[in-house]
């Protein structure tokens, strides 16, 4: 009997543009991989990424890979300014609040910084989001001319503003590039955990290969591919040993 569990805690999403990055690096060093191991002659890397693009528009509603990966570059091309602001915003009003701790906490919360800074810090996607779209409500023109009169510039306040909308219309377009399929069923689980698995032993088997070649070694990194494109894993089992 299928079932939703998954033997991966990344999203589907993210697991998929890291299987597809990892069998290219694959497909460029087949030559040598090839050499060790008999069973990965032609076509076994080409057909890896085959499965993988299928399960991509079967599942995902994307075309391929390389689409979801387009849309997700602009999302985190947005994400790096946007998190740089925040932590100037946030630290300017710690500091020039200080003395007024009951005032200062109360912006922090209303701008949404206390319960959600945390999660932006760990580059959580979601939590960014959110953050923004607490920062652009709360800040009222009341409250922005307090802070502003304390010592943050009121161009920084009202470029973050703005970035709430390009971030909103980049992750539109990363969702709709993640398909029109909202509820991912057991039989997609079930494919994901099968290229997940194939994906685990491709990369533990190469990462022995090229022991004493970090660079190469990080090629097929499933824990650093995947944090490039979200953050953390939360203790995602690793593909290499």
């Amino acid at each position: 009997m299928k079932t939703n569990a998954r033997n991966y805690n990344v999203k589907d999403v993210n697991l998929m543009i890291a299987a597809d990055t990892i069998v290219s690096h694959a497909i460029n060093h087949k030559e040598f991989l090839q050499s060790k191991r008999a069973v990965w002659a032609d076509p076994f890397f080409e057909d890896f990424q085959t499965r993988i693009n299928n399960a991509i528009q079967t599942y995902l509603g994307a075309d391929n890979a390389a689409q979801l990966r387009q849309s997700t570059q602009k999302v985190h091309e947005i994400l790096e300014p946007v998190r740089t602001l925040l932590a100037e915003i946030r630290i300017q009003i710690v500091e020039d609040f200080k003395k007024t701790p009951a005032t200062r906490d109360e912006i922090l919360n209303t701008l949404g910084f206390s319960s959600l800074y945390g999660k932006v810090s760990n580059n959580d996607q979601e939590a960014t989001v959110e953050l923004l779209y607490r920062f652009k409500n709360g800040l009222t023109d009341e409250l922005q001319k307090k802070i502003t009169e304390a010592g943050t510039a009121a161009e920084s306040l009202n470029a973050l503003k703005d970035h709430a909308e390009k971030f909103k219309d980049a992750e539109v377009a990363q969702e709709t590039n993640k398909g029109k399929r909202k509820v991912i069923t057991a039989e997609a689980v079930a494919e994901f955990n099968a290229i997940y698995d194939q994906l685990v032993s491709v990369n533990r088997i190469a990462s022995k290969f090229f022991k004493g070649d970090k660079s190469r070694q990080e090629l097929f990194s499933f824990s650093k591919i995947t944090k490039s494109l979200s953050g953390p894993t939360r203790n995602t089992p690793q593909p290499t040993s």
